[in-house]
């Protein structure tokens, strides 16, 4: 059977979410490294190609968690420690719903898009916006009473709370759509 041309675009997608979600993977667990050292990327290469003290990207990711568990021992006022767990969080959930979205493209590509598996996994990407969200906005309001000022409303973070809030109301109308569609087809198949 001939792909149709929205199945030729769900396996393109496809393949963009695969290499997204291992990106984030990775990434994911350079975080606490990344804040923990309070370097960029280029710092941390140039760490790992250093003749003199040669150390591997791996085991600077590896050494790093314990340092953040022990920031966490020592209390919640750290706010590198506020900032790894907060994007942690936020990776975690951005996973999930890569991941949701690769189990609904599985199903455009085998032509059963209305389907109420795809309504639950458009549903569970949804709580993760909204999970976001909410992080987003815990970590705003505990920046605000830790640095005492306005400068959390100025960054990324107050950015988030409407963006994934709007997106998890996307998703949920889209899964309620599919919803629908879902019920409506299998009414149709049991009538035939």
């Amino acid at each position: 059977m001939e792909k149709t041309a929205v199945q030729r675009l769900a396996r393109i997608l496809k393949i963009l979410v695969i290499v997204t979600l291992m990106c984030n993977i990775v990434v994911l667990l350079m975080v606490p490294a990344l804040v923990t050292l309070k370097m960029n990327w280029w710092e941390l290469l140039q760490m790992a190609k250093d003749p003199h003290e040669p150390i591997s990207p791996v085991l600077v990711v590896v050494f790093m968690w314990p340092e953040v568990l022990r920031h966490l021992y020592q209390g919640w006022s750290n706010p590198y420690v506020m900032l790894t767990l907060f994007l942690v969080f936020c990776g975690v959930c951005t996973a999930v719903i890569l991941w949701q979205a690769k189990k609904v493209l599985d199903t455009i590509l085998k032509g059963e898009p209305f389907t109420l598996g795809n309504a639950v996994n458009l549903k569970r990407a949804a709580v993760c916006c909204f999970l976001i969200a909410g992080a987003a906005l815990t970590r705003l309001i505990w920046g605000l009473a830790y640095y005492r000022s306005i400068g959390p409303l100025l960054n990324y973070n107050a950015l988030f709370i409407p963006v994934f809030f709007m997106a998890g109301l996307v998703f949920m109308v889209m899964s309620a759509l599919f919803r629908q569609a879902a019920e409506l087809k299998e009414d149709q198949d049991l009538t035939i």
